[in-house]
This record gives structure tokens, C-alpha cells and sequence, in this order.
């Protein structure tokens, strides 16, 4: 029993325990409404590129492999090259579903894991960080209220993409669509609880999303492992990585819907976890709180701070891109004896890479995804500008002898600079993975760096000119990923190719290199970012 200080009256201990819950869930709803009003341009993008990136694999593998001794051919490659299976997994069924779940399904699995971890770091420990939390947790707003948030708002996210996908491949089998749909779900929530968690044991944001990214890569790697040593998903290092579990469900193949409950307990254990955690701790506070640093030496200078603020991204980014380069230069040899007469997949890679040969094409289209993704980098980086801007962190700093334009300048050195180190870093990768001469596969990456930067470019502008459209940068390099990646494989026009600044690049190592288009891109680089620069020099800071 407890009793009641208010009306001195004494009510069960079981009722009181039920009120404090509601109690801390108060104003859910109203937070839920306001982180899907905030992030409905950047979860609508991400839902539609991985659902996109799905869906367009059925027609894409029925063109390659449109026969039963194609696709039993196919099979039987997997089985014995341990590097393909290590870079998308084993194969279980020759069914144009099974192999639309092995050639995309860790890769959506991947794009579903860090959508989940961004909202849900964004709605936490970002809100956090910048203060807004305090105020809104003065209100009349339960305790755990933003976690469950963030938590249904990741859900909301993750329960579109399921549908989105179990809808498009519902042709492909009646039970398999569903279990491919909610194990790419599934993935999704165990990275977004996992989130949860390590936003209660960090102070910053930034290490909040590397320490998760971090894990998503070495289960990654776990998955990679397991693969590479034994066919059929059955390596105790493949059970050990959420991917693996995806794999493992067998959609499309004789389904295994009871690996969907290893999804349900990883994601409620880890719920538990972070709301206990959040229950123990005071808004802004951590477990793990971060060391102060210096407060003059190396961060004496504008720019030294942005390199202080962004070096972690950057290793993480150099890390992924050399270790990447590395695992397709290996499998360069190998392409054409995979690919062997098939030509629908050499047309492909001559769409992608250029008409110069099945090797040159292959590494030509790994390099510019490589230039695809490294778009990700560059957005995130400038638009760390937009976050020190709106958290009030960069007010203290321009109200002394510091300008604007010198403030931003240290954080686009990292931007701009940073991609040219990790398309070289990806440059020396491929060199080491290939075994062959470096300076064609050199040029090749750093060709792509005017694209990249185009896609930065126009990051700067928007925030120059309107902050509150900035976080637009996401959905620019959504879209670029998705021409780039899924319109070769859907043979689109070239118009639709030519939207992308990747499209005009020239398609190195083994075509002509031509330096007008290069020139021009980063020309228009230039100005976007110099009318970035202006915009940003003339108006007034957000808040």
C-alpha cells in the first residue's frame, strides 16, 4: 500500500506503480507528431531508395538470369566463391524472390539499420544536446516521453518500408514478401533500440551515431566472416549479427519465421535497457560523460575545432572506404569468370563503368558507387555547420573575432578536403585488393570527387540561403544514390541518368579522360558554394 500526500488517503501500491507509468509517458503523442512532421522529408527518402533499391531487383535478375540452367548456374558459383558470399551472402533457392533477397537483402538490411539509428539519436541525445530537451521536458511531458518518441517514430519508419516491400514483392511469393518485409524491419528496430541505449551512455550525438555505426559495421563484418568460412548461412559467426539473422530467415526459400523472434527479443531486451537507463539519468547527463579538452593550443583557430568536431567522422569514413576498396579490388579477378557469357550482367557494368572491357567496367562502377556514397560524407559534414548553428553553439564563438565566413571555412576544408582523402584512401584499397599498377585506379577515384562536391555544394547553399530547408541536402543525395545505383540496372534513360552529377563524369580506369566535364562540375561547385557563403554572410542566425 502507499498513500496519497494530496488527499491522505491510502490507494493499492500496484495502482500507483501504473499512474507513475503513465505519468512518464505523458505527451508521447505530441512528440511522436512533431518528430514525423520533423524528419518527413528524410524518412520518406530513405524508405523510398531502400524500398527502390529492392523492388528493382526482380526485373533486373529476370533479364540476367532468365532461365532455370542460369540461375542453377548462378548457384552453384556461390556455393563455391567464398568472397561473393562473404560481399551478399549464400544463396538458398533459385526463385527470382530468393535471389532478390540474397542479391539486396543485407544491403536493405544495412540502409534500414542506419535510417533507425539517425532518428532515433536525432530525437534523443541530438535534442539533448542542444538544449531543446530541457524545455520541453519543463512542460507537461513525462520522463521517458521523447525516448518512446523516437522509438515509434523509427518504428513508424521501418513498418513502412516492410509494407513498401512486402506489397512490391508480393508476386514473387505469398509468404516470402511478408518475411522478407519484416526481417529488414526487424534489423531496423534492432539498431534502433540499440541507439536508444548508447544515447543513454553518451554525451554527444557524434559519438552517440559512431558507436552504433560502429557496431552495425562490425556486424557487417561478422556476417562477412561467418559467410566466407561456410555456405548456407550456418557459421556460428553469421548467427552472431543481426544481418545474419536476416539471411538466415530464409525468405522465399522454405521461410524460417521463427528467426523473426530473435529480431522481437534483441529489440525488446535492448528497449528494456535504454529505458531503465533513461530512467536513472538527468536530461543532458550520461554514463559515459566526455573528456574536456583543451581550451587553447590546437583548438585555437576556427578550423582547428571543426577538425576537433569532425576528425571522428573522418576516421570512421577512411576506415570504411579503404577496407571497402580493398574487398572489391580482391573480387576484381574473379568478375569475369562470375559474370562468364551472361550478357545482360556485362551490359551492367558497361552501363555503370563504361564500354571498355568487363575488368575496367566492373572497377569503373564499384569506384563511382564508392563516389555515390561518398555524397553521404560530404552532406553530413557540411551540414554539421546547420547543427552547431541551431544548437547555439556557434553564437558564443562568432560574438568574438571569429567571422562568419572563417567559421565555416574550417568545417568545408574538412568537407571538401575530407572527400578527396577518402577517395584516395578508396583508391589505395582497390590498388591493394587488385594487385595492379595504382595510378589508373588512382585518377579513376579522384575524378569522382567533382560529383561529390557538386552534391556539397549545393549542402552549403541551402543552408546559406534557407536553414530550415538544409536538412534537403539529404534528400538531393538520396536521389543521386538512386539514379546512380538502380537506374543502370533498370536501363533508364539517359536523360534520368544525366539528372546526376556522376552521369556526365567520364567512366575511368579504361575510357578517355575528359576534363571539360570535370572542369564544369567543379566550376559549379564553386559558385554554390561561394552563393552559400554569401547567403550565410547576409542573414541572421536560426535557433
Amino acid at each position: 500500500m502507499t498513500t496519497n500526500a494530496d488527499t491522505d488517503t491510502t490507494v493499492p501500491a500496484a495502482f500507483a506503480v501504473r499512474s507513475g507509468g503513465v505519468r512518464q509517458l505523458a505527451g508521447t503523442g505530441t512528440l511522436l507528431r512533431f518528430a514525423l512532421r520533423r524528419d518527413r522529408v528524410m524518412v520518406p527518402v530513405w524508405v523510398a531508395v531502400t524500398g527502390l533499391m529492392v523492388l528493382s531487383m526482380p526485373n533486373s535478375l529476370k533479364t540476367l538470369y532468365g532461365t532455370a540452367a542460369e540461375r542453377a548456374d548462378l548457384m552453384r558459383q556461390m556455393t563455391t566463391n567464398s568472397s561473393l558470399r562473404a560481399l551478399v551472402g549464400p544463396v538458398f533457392d533459385d526463385s527470382l524472390g530468393a535471389l532478390t533477397a540474397w542479391r539486396v537483402g543485407v544491403y536493405a538490411g544495412l540502409l534500414a539499420a542506419v535510417m533507425s539509428l539517425l532518428v532515433v539519436i536525432r530525437h534523443t541525445r541530438d535534442e539533448e544536446e542542444s538544449g531543446r530537451q530541457e524545455l520541453v521536458a519543463s512542460g507537461m511531458v513525462g520522463r521517458r516521453a521523447s525516448l518512446t518518441s523516437a522509438l515509434l517514430t523509427a518504428a513508424v519508419a521501418n513498418a513502412g518500408l516492410a509494407l513498401l516491400v512486402t506489397l512490391g514483392l508480393a508476386g514473387q511469393g505469398a509468404a516470402g514478401a511478408p518475411a522478407f518485409g519484416l526481417g529488414i524491419a526487424g534489423v531496423g528496430m534492432v539498431f534502433a533500440t540499440m541507439a536508444a541505449v548508447v544515447a543513454q551512455l553518451t554525451e554527444s550525438a557524434r559519438l552517440a551515431r559512431g558507436l552504433t555505426a560502429g557496431i552495425l559495421g562490425a556486424a557487417f563484418v561478422l556476417r562477412a566472416a561467418g559467410d566466407a568460412s561456410e555456405n548456407g548461412g550456418s557459421s556460428f559467426l553469421t548467427w552472431m549479427s543481426p544481418l545474419g539473422w536476416l539471411e538466415n530467415e530464409r525468405s522465399f526459400a522454405d521461410e524460417r519465421w521463427w528467426v523473426l523472434l530473435l529480431f522481437v527479443a534483441a529489440t525488446a531486451v535492448q528497449g528494456v535497457v535504454a529505458y531503465e537507463l533513461a530512467g536513472r539519468r538527468d536530461v543532458g547527463m550520461s554514463f559515459l560523460p566526455t573528456r574536456p579538452g583543451p581550451a587553447a593550443g590546437r583548438l585555437g583557430t576556427a578550423g582547428a575545432l571543426a577538425w576537433r568536431l569532425q576528425r571522428g567522422s573522418v576516421l570512421g569514413w577512411s576506415i570504411g572506404f579503404f577496407l571497402t576498396g580493398v574487398v572489391y579490388g580482391g573480387l576484381t579477378e574473379g568478375m569475369a569468370d562470375f559474370v562468364g557469357d551472361n550478357e545482360g550482367a556485362r551490359e551492367i557494368f558497361e552501363r555503370m563503368g563504361g564500354q571498355s572491357g568487363l575488368t575496367n567496367a566492373f572497377l569503373a562502377s564499384m569506384i563511382g558507387m564508392l563516389g555515390l556514397i561518398a555524397a553521404l560524407y560530404i552532406v553530413s559534414s557540411v551540414l554539421r555547420l546547420h547543427g552547431e548553428e541551431t544548437s547555439g553553439r556557434a553564437e558564443p564563438l562568432l560574438a568574438n573575432s571569429v567571422g562568419r565566413l572563417r567559421w565555416a571555412a574550417g568545417h568545408l576544408v574538412v568537407a571538401f578536403g575530407g572527400t578527396v582523402w577518402i577517395m584516395l584512401l578508396a583508391g589505395l584499397g582497390f590498388t591493394l585488393g587488385y594487385g595492379k599498377e595504382a595510378g589508373p585506379i588512382l585518377g579513376a577515384c579522384l575524378v569522382q570527387v567533382a560529383g561529390v562536391w557538386v552534391i556539397g555544394g549545393a549542402a552549403v547553399l541551402l543552408h546559406g540561403l534557407t536553414p530550415r530547408a538544409a536538412t534537403a541536402a539529404w534528400g538531393l543525395a538520396g536521389a543521386v544514390l538512386l539514379v546512380g545505383w538502380i537506374g543502370p540496372a533498370l536501363n533508364a534513360p539517359r536523360a534520368v541518368l544525366d539528372l546526376s552529377p556522376f552521369g556526365h563524369l567520364p567512366k575511368l580506369p579504361g575510357g578517355e579522360m575528359e576534363w571539360a566535364p570535370v572542369l564544369i562540375l567543379t566550376g559549379l561547385a564553386v559558385v554554390l558554394v561561394a552563393g552559400g557563403l554569401a547567403g550565410l554572410r547576409r542573414r541572421d542566425l536560426s535557433s
